[in-house]
């Protein structure tokens, strides 16, 4: 865990977690998710999470990533105060991507993080 109270994940471990049936949750801006995202992620922009947290499911855990880890573990904080099971995803997107986990883009392609 960092911060205290922020409970996280690598990306191994981040991976593992949604081959088991986690439901990566991707808090980044619209230019961000386009270039590239987690196959079968949620998106929901950092700033949309409270007016659409009805949309995020409370029967699965949540690994939730942006670029670098700043961002989701915000929001991981306020998701797990609201009830929710979820976990930061360190190092963010870059570390998905460094690590050799597939990046897709809008249609399907080969994205990237930017």
């Amino acid at each position: 865990m960092s911060d205290n109270t922020v409970p996280e994940v690598d990306v191994d471990e981040g991976q593992a977690r949604a081959d088991a049936g986690a439901l990566v949750l991707d808090v980044r801006e619209p230019d961000e998710w386009h270039a590239g995202h987690v196959d079968g992620a949620l998106w929901i922009p950092m700033k949309e999470i409270a007016a659409r947290q009805d949309e995020v499911p409370h029967d699965r855990q949540l690994v939730v990533v942006c670029r670098s880890g700043g961002r989701s573990g915000r929001a991981v904080a306020a998701l797990v105060q609201a009830g929710y099971d979820a976990v930061n995803l360190a190092g963010g997107m870059r570390a998905w991507q460094e690590h050799g986990f597939p990046v897709v883009g809008d249609g399907g392609e080969p994205g990237v993080v930017t």
